[in-house]
C-alpha cells in the first residue's frame, strides 16, 4: 500500500521535473537556452534548492489547454554563497512559460516568503506573456506581482534575469525590480512586438533591434547589465549580491581585504591632464582607490557621461557615483541624472555608503535637453542626494561649476565629508565663460581679444576657481593630496559608520518623476 503511494509520488515528481516533456526540452536546448530548473541549479548553491508548488496545475476549463505540473514557472528557495534567497523561473517548455492564474499565485507566494524572511528575490524571465486562454485571471496574476514588486521595493533586493521573451504588460515587473540583467541574443523585452509595430506604424524592426539586450543597455536604460550567455548572467547576479545586504534592516557584510586601506598612489595626479578641458578616463581613478581595483559597474553602456557601480573600500561595500569626462565632457544631462538618482536611492535604501567623485563642467545645454525636461529630470539627482541619509563622502577632482557642483553631492545636499584635490575648480561658471560676462566691455575694446581673454581667464582661475575659497568657508572640509585619496575616503567611511540622521515623518517625498 505504502509502496504504491511512494511510487505514485516518484512518478509525479518525474513528470513535474520534465516540464513540458522531452520534446520541448530539446527544443529549448536547440535555441541555446537552458531549462528553468537548469538555470536555478546554476544560480544556487549545489543541493540547496527546495521547490514549492511543484504539483500545481491551472484551473482553466478550456479543453484545448493541456495541464502540466508546475504550470509555467518553477518557484522555491535555496542559498547563494550560503545566503538565503527565493527564486522563480518561468518554464518556457510549459505552455511557452505563459502566466495564468496559478503561475501568478506561485510567483506571488515566493515573493511573500521573501518579504517575510527578509531576503533577496530573483526572477528569471522566459515567457510568452499573459496566457490568453485564461483571460482576466492571467492579468489578475500580473497585477498581484506588480503590487508585491512595489511593496518589496526598498525592503529586499529584487533582481531580474531576462533570458528569453518578455512582452506586453509583463515587462513592468522587471522594470520595478532593482536590477535587470539581459542575455545577448536571447533576452528580449518590449511592450508591443515587431508585428504590432509593423501593423500600426508600418515600421520594419527585428526583435533584437526593438527590445534586445543591447538596445535596452544602450538606448532605454532598462537593462543594468548585459551578459554574453546564461553562465555569465548568473555569475553577475552572484557578484552583485556580494555587495548587497539581505534586506533594508541589515548592512552589507564587511569583507577582509588584502589591499592596505592606507595604500597611497603617488601617480594618481598624473591621470588628470594639465588642461582641465582635456578628456581622461575617470575609471582609472576609481580603480586606483577601491580595493584591488575591482569596480562592478552598473549601467555601463547607458548615459556614459556618469559612472555608477559598486566597489569595496577597506572591505566595506560602497556605491560609487562619478562624472566621466570621456563622454560629453562629464556634463550632466537627462539620462545621467536619472541613472545616478536611481542608483543613489538604491544605495540609500540598502545602507550602502555613497562615494562621489566630481569633474563636471555643468548641465548639457541645448533645446533638446530643455524641451525633453532637463529641469524636471535634473532635479531627481538633487532630490536623491538630499534624501539619502547613508554616509556620503564627496571628492572634487576637477571642474565643479554652477548647479552641477551643487547636484554632485555637495555639502549643501548634506554630504558628510567633502574633500577636494588642489586641481579642483569650484565656481559659478567656468573661467572662460565667466570673464566673457564680467569683462565684456574690456574684451570688446581689446586690440587682441583672444590673448586678453586667456590672461583674464587665468587670473579668474587663480583667484576664484580653486578649492581654497570653499575650504575657507568650510564648504570643503579638507583639500587633500591626490595620492592620499584612498586612505582619506576610507577613514571618513570608518568615522561615519554609525551615522544616524533623523528626517521629518512622511509617507514619502514627491520626487519629480
Amino acid at each position: 500500500m505504502h509502496e504504491e503511494k511512494i511510487k505514485r509520488l516518484a512518478t509525479m515528481k518525474k513528470s513535474a521535473e520534465s516540464g513540458g516533456g522531452n520534446e520541448r526540452i530539446e527544443a529549448q536546448h536547440s535555441k541555446g537556452k537552458l531549462t528553468a530548473r537548469e538555470r536555478i541549479a546554476l544560480l544556487l548553491d549545489e543541493g540547496t534548492f527546495v521547490e514549492l508548488d511543484k504539483y500545481v496545475t491551472h484551473r482553466s476549463d478550456d479543453p484545448t489547454l493541456p495541464k502540466f505540473y508546475g504550470d509555467g514557472a518553477v518557484t522555491g528557495f535555496g542559498t547563494i554563497a550560503g545566503r538565503q534567497v527565493f527564486v522563480f523561473s518561468y518554464d518556457f517548455t510549459v505552455l511557452g512559460g505563459s502566466l495564468g492564474e496559478m503561475t501568478g499565485k506561485k510567483i506571488a507566494k515566493a515573493m511573500d516568503h521573501a518579504m517575510k524572511v527578509g531576503c533577496p528575490i530573483i526572477g528569471i524571465i522566459d515567457s510568452g506573456g499573459a496566457r490568453i486562454q485564461e483571460g482576466v485571471m492571467s492579468l489578475d496574476g500580473y497585477g498581484d506581482i506588480f503590487f508585491r514588486n512595489t511593496v518589496a521595493s526598498g525592503v529586499i533586493p529584487q533582481i531580474t534575469a531576462s533570458i528569453g521573451p518578455c512582452a506586453g504588460g509583463a515587462v513592468y515587473s522587471p522594470a520595478m525590480t532593482d536590477f535587470v540583467i539581459m542575455v545577448e541574443n536571447i533576452g528580449q523585452m518590449f511592450v508591443t512586438g515587431p508585428e504590432v509595430v509593423k501593423e500600426v506604424l508600418s515600421q520594419e524592426v527585428s526583435f533584437e533591434e526593438l527590445g534586445g539586450a543591447r538596445a535596452h543597455a544602450t538606448k532605454s536604460g532598462v537593462a543594468h547589465f548585459i551578459a554574453k550567455n546564461e553562465y555569465e548572467c548568473f555569475d553577475k547576479i552572484k557578484k552583485l549580491l556580494s555587495f548587497l545586504p539581505q534586506n533594508n534592516t541589515e548592512e552589507p557584510a564587511m569583507v577582509e581585504t588584502n589591499d592596505d586601506p592606507n595604500r597611497i598612489d603617488a601617480d594618481l595626479i598624473n591621470k588628470l591632464p594639465e588642461n582641465p578641458y582635456q578628456q581622461y578616463d575617470m575609471k582609472e581613478i576609481i580603480k586606483s582607490i577601491v580595493d584591488n581595483g575591482d569596480f562592478f559597474e552598473v549601467h555601463e553602456l547607458w548615459a556614459e557621461n556618469i559612472l555608477v557601480g559598486f566597489a569595496r573600500m577597506g572591505g566595506r561595500s560602497v556605491g560609487i557615483v562619478a562624472n566621466q569626462p570621456q563622454y560629453l565632457a562629464g556634463a550632466l544631462d537627462i539620462n545621467s541624472s536619472n541613472k545616478a538618482a536611481r542608483f543613489i536611492r538604491f544605495c540609500d535604501a540598502f545602507n550602502i555608503p555613497i562615494v562621489t567623485l566630481v569633474d563636471t563642467p555643468g548641465y548639457l545645454p541645448g533645446t533638446d535637453q530643455e524641451h525633453n525636461g532637463i529641469i524636471r529630470n535634473g532635479s531627481k539627482l538633487l532630490f536623491a542626494y538630499c534624501e539619502a541619509t547613508v554616509p556620503k563622502v564627496t571628492c572634487i577632482i576637477g571642474k565643479a561649476y554652477g548647479g552641477a557642483y551643487i547636484a554632485m553631492g555637495s555639502k549643501n545636499l548634506r554630504a558628510d565629508i567633502n574633500y577636494a584635490w588642489p586641481s579642483a575648480e569650484i565656481a559659478v561658471l567656468g573661467p572662460e565663460a565667466a570673464v566673457t560676462i564680467i569683462h565684456r566691455r574690456e574684451l570688446k575694446n581689446a586690440p587682441n581679444a583672444a590673448e586678453t581673454k586667456k590672461k583674464l581667464a587665468k587670473e579668474y582661475r587663480d583667484k576664484f576657481a580653486n578649492p581654497y575659497i570653499a575650504a575657507e568657508k568650510g564648504i570643503i572640509d579638507v583639500v587633500i593630496d591626490p595620492m592620499e585619496t584612498r586612505p582619506m575616503i576610507i577613514q571618513a567611511l570608518n568615522a561615519l559608520a554609525n551615522k544616524k540622521e533623523a528626517r521629518p515623518w512622511k509617507k514619502h517625498g514627491n520626487i519629480n518623476l
